[in-house]
């Protein structure tokens, strides 16, 4: 069968909850799990490989596969270059996401020799409102890891997580990236679950959203690559002029084009989306990903709620899930298909 188009399929695996930070916003708890062993891992990277083969032959698609592999802080996972290695040689893109303050020459180097294509670190503005979030002194320890990682001919990417207590200084990090030589510029919403439930009060609301990104996407980039996983950023530059369809083909990889596996083996939609819908250790991914009635309801237009329900976009946006369920919880609503409360679309 001829492939007619190519489809994005992620999975975001953590290997450890374990980190050498505690940071104020972070999405994690920090709870102590009982880690998935390398064995275990290949057999994930196994069944992922098979199921998107089964998937290309049957439907005639060519997917571009990937996995994010994160933590916690992944360099505190002692076997995490065997899991790289595996990983490269199922031939998945992988893509590693690192606080940097563990890095040194030698990791850095093993990194692209490994197949790894981009490594994103997060860095919260200046070293000033970094070190209020991450903690004092990890702004230069991240910083030396970006130059071991440069150094090595690796890809960066610099991520911030916007709120109130960045959002004023985001467009200094044009700068940071353009004198440090990094090649991209991600950011991302604050999601108020795990720690970053206390920083309820430092979400931006709608209308800063969008005077932020408007902002973001007027401003001379110096050669640096902006990106971005928020759906509503995304729908900024397209005109939507129709109904748009009810079918996803973008935005929110919630339920789309993407898993998250939790060190402990647990399945949940997005790693921001705390609803668990399986376990890699008992269940079957593929089953998972066709029967999940979470997930059914992720791609069901008539389940969602509010602006985000009639929303002309839907198909290519969605909202963010993590931060509508976050937000919802917030004021006693444990409902993922609410609307996005930072939408100004």
């Amino acid at each position: 069968m001829p492939m007619t188009r190519s489809q994005e399929f992620f999975v975001q695996c953590h290997l450890t909850e374990r980190c050498n930070l505690h940071c104020r916003h972070c999405y994690q708890t920090g709870k102590k799990t009982v880690e998935m062993s390398l064995s275990e891992i290949k057999n994930i990277t196994a069944e992922v490989s098979d199921m998107i083969q089964q998937w290309s032959e049957t439907y005639g698609l060519a997917f571009s596969s990937s996995f994010n592999v994160t933590g916690g802080e992944p360099f505190m996972k002692g076997d995490l270059f065997p899991v790289l290695e595996e990983i490269g040689n199922r031939g998945f893109e992988i893509y590693l996401l690192t606080n940097g303050m563990l890095l040194d020459r030698d990791r850095a180097r093993m990194l692209p020799e490994l197949g790894v294509k981009g490594v994103q670190v997060s860095i919260e503005g200046t070293e000033e409102v970094h070190d209020s979030i991450r903690g004092k002194g990890s702004f230069s320890a991240a910083l030396r890891g970006v130059h071991f990682l440069l150094e090595a001919g690796a890809t960066v990417t610099l991520n911030t997580t916007l709120s109130s207590m960045n959002a004023n200084s985001f467009l200094q990090m044009v700068e940071l990236c353009s004198s440090l030589g990094v090649q991209k510029l991600g950011f991302s919403r604050l999601v108020p679950s795990g720690r970053g439930k206390e920083m309820l009060e430092n979400m931006l609301d709608a209308p800063s959203v969008r005077k932020l990104y408007q902002s973001i996407y007027s401003a001379e980039t110096r050669g640096v690559t902006l990106v971005t996983g928020d759906p509503i950023a995304s729908q900024m530059s397209v005109e939507v002029n129709e109904d748009g369809g009810s079918i996803p083909c973008g935005g929110c990889a919630a339920g789309s084009s993407g898993l998250t596996i939790l060190p402990d083996g647990t399945i949940t939609p997005c790693r921001r989306l705390p609803i668990p819908i399986g376990n890699v250790r008992k269940d079957s991914l593929r089953e998972i990903w066709a029967t999940s009635p979470v997930l059914i309801a992720l791609r069901d237009r008539s389940k969602y709620k509010g602006r985000c329900g009639s929303c002309k976009r839907w198909a290519h946006c969605r909202g963010c899930r993590a931060i509508a369920y976050g937000y919802a919880q917030s004021h006693g609503d444990c409902d993922f298909l609410a609307q996005d409360p930072q939408c100004f679309l």
